[in-house]
């Protein structure tokens, strides 16, 4: 196969919601059908297996959630899937944010009994943000839950997107009976009470035709009335206005019974995006230049604790990515060679000799990469888009035993480096300050560099709001700026200048105050 046959056979996307919309499951249902897996249920047994052997994982067994993205890659009718499953607790949404930015699409799963939920708006921002395409699946029809229609009007007002459904149930909760797809019309239908059996779907190219009725019988009408108010209301789905992010197609299913998910793979693969164009600073990179280029979009330490081994996720942009070959590390202006490139097959790592646009490749890391770093083939340029949003968490991070102060130093370095909270540096007096999303992510750094560093630190209270980027335009009013507000002023990972706002009294005086200088609430401006 060519290598631009290569690039068109790939779709990368991830899969993000709010906590519980049954994002995991839908996952595994994925997986089940590309054969990655053979039984449901093994993603999680998986993560149980992965947090027996890595200390870090542990916190995500104790409070049995997801704190970090996982990478799944498999083939389905010729085509190549990666998946990356987010977390969708918001103490970690950083790590979704970023996760975003190594997507070509999305699909957001959305609860039908609850709804469009705050996590989910969130999410929805930055992928506006970016333009990224965006497929809703709404999950657990197999509950009572709200009318489709209502959850149509809630999703378009909320997530701020057109919608266009492409497949629709026929009753819901216990009287749900089965799901029409609009897309291909097809009905897929339960033959038996419990559920469990789904009959070969059948075709039906007019919705008037008498085996309809013979089909699903008393629901035969609702459906026929439910479609025309459908085709009535919502406009011809636009393959173009789903890629430009215009509209967002519908799909109803429950990832549970297994029911809507196949419909949703197999009109996936005919619409979603294959790799689309990256941005760097300097300028645009198609994916079909012969040329590799990559950046790190996520790095995750001690898979193996054994081994202290990090392993830093680097994101295919174009050209092909060999093993052993030199690359060019651009921040670090500095050629390096990777012996073991990794691919990942659900639950199974495999050494990989090549990648293509698209993939995602695991590179075992030894203190190297930092989170936005860029991987050439020579070529100086920087991949945008991993920006850093503003916590809503600040605490002084403190040494506890002054026999470890390096090993502390080093924990925050490259904690700070895997993206897993902010570092602030106060111009003061040079305390550092850590801001976080939620209190969760306090824990998981005091945990880990206990575990993993050897070194204590104790926290106290930062009474902040925000932090804030600046921008200065005016030399002698920054100064002034910085002489009025000298307890307030620090320095991100990055040395880029930071507003640390007491109250939103205060921000809201100094923006009236400092006309020409600018504040920003993500690191990216």
């Amino acid at each position: 196969m060519g290598f631009k046959e290569e690039i068109q056979r790939r779709r990368t996307f991830a899969i993000v919601s709010h906590p519980d919309a049954g994002k995991t499951t839908l996952t595994e249902k994925l997986l089940l059908f590309g054969g990655a897996i053979h039984v449901a249920g093994a993603v999680k047994s998986n993560k149980i297996k992965k947090t027996a052997t890595s200390d870090f994982m542990e916190i995500e067994r104790q409070r049995g959630i997801s704190v970090a993205t996982s990478v799944m890659g498999f083939e389905y009718q010729g085509t190549k899937i990666n998946i990356l499953d987010t977390p969708g607790h918001k103490d970690f949404a950083e790590d979704t944010f970023r996760t975003l930015t190594a997507v070509d699409s999305v699909i957001v799963v959305v609860d039908a009994a609850k709804g469009v939920e705050a996590q989910t708006e969130k999410l929805m921002k930055v992928c506006r943000m970016r333009k990224t395409p965006v497929i809703v699946f709404v999950n657990k029809i197999d509950r009572e839950g709200k009318d489709p229609f209502d959850l149509l009007d809630e999703i378009e007002e909320q997530l701020k997107i057109k919608v266009r459904p492409l497949s629709w149930p026929v009753g819901m909760g216990k009287r749900l009976n089965s799901v029409y797809n609009l897309f291909d019309k097809k009905l897929y239908y339960f033959s038996a009470e419990d559920k469990t059996k789904i009959e070969e779907p059948i075709s039906f190219k007019d919705l008037n035709d008498p085996a309809v009725d013979a089909t699903i019988n008393d629901f035969a009408e609702k459906l026929r009335e439910d479609v025309e108010l459908v085709d009535g209301v919502y406009p011809e789905f636009s393959n173009e206005e789903y890629l430009n992010a215009e509209t967002a197609p519908v799909f109803f299913g429950s990832a549970l019974y297994n029911f809507g998910v196949k419909e949703l793979l197999e009109s996936f693969i005919q619409i979603a995006p294959s790799p689309r164009p990256s941005e760097a600073i300097e300028r645009t990179v198609d994916p079909n230049e012969e040329k590799f280029s990559g950046f790190i979009f996520k790095i995750h330490a001690n898979m193996d604790p054994n081994h202290r081994d990090r392993l830093a996720f680097v994101k295919i942009c174009s050209g092909t990515f060999k093993r052993n070959t030199n690359y060019l590390h651009v921040g670090m202006n500095r050629k390096l060679k990777f012996s073991s490139p990794t691919a990942f097959m659900a639950e199974k790592k495999s050494i990989v000799e090549e990648a293509y646009p698209g993939d995602i490749v695991g590179l075992h890391d030894t203190g190297n990469f930092k989170i936005g770093d860029t991987l050439t083939e020579g070529e100086i340029m920087n991949y945008k888009g991993l920006p850093s949003f503003s916590p809503e968490m600040f605490k002084y991070i403190e040494n506890a035993d002054p026999m470890k102060s390096k090993q502390l130093a080093k924990g925050i370095d490259q904690l700070m480096d895997e993206g897993v909270a902010q570092l602030f540096t106060l111009d003061m007096n040079g305390r550092k300050i850590i801001g976080c999303v939620g209190q969760l992510q306090f824990e998981v750094i005091e945990y880990r560099l206990l575990h993993e560093y050897g070194a204590k630190c104790r926290y106290e209270q930062a009474t902040l709001h925000k932090a804030c980027w600046v921008k200065a335009n005016d030399t002698a009013e920054w100064e002034d700026f910085k002489r009025r507000k000298y307890k307030a002023v620090a320095k991100d990972k990055h040395g880029r200048y930071v507003y640390l706002a007491e109250s939103a009294y205060d921000l809201q005086m100094a923006q009236s105050n400092f006309k020409s200088i600018e504040f920003y609430f993500t690191s990216e401006f």
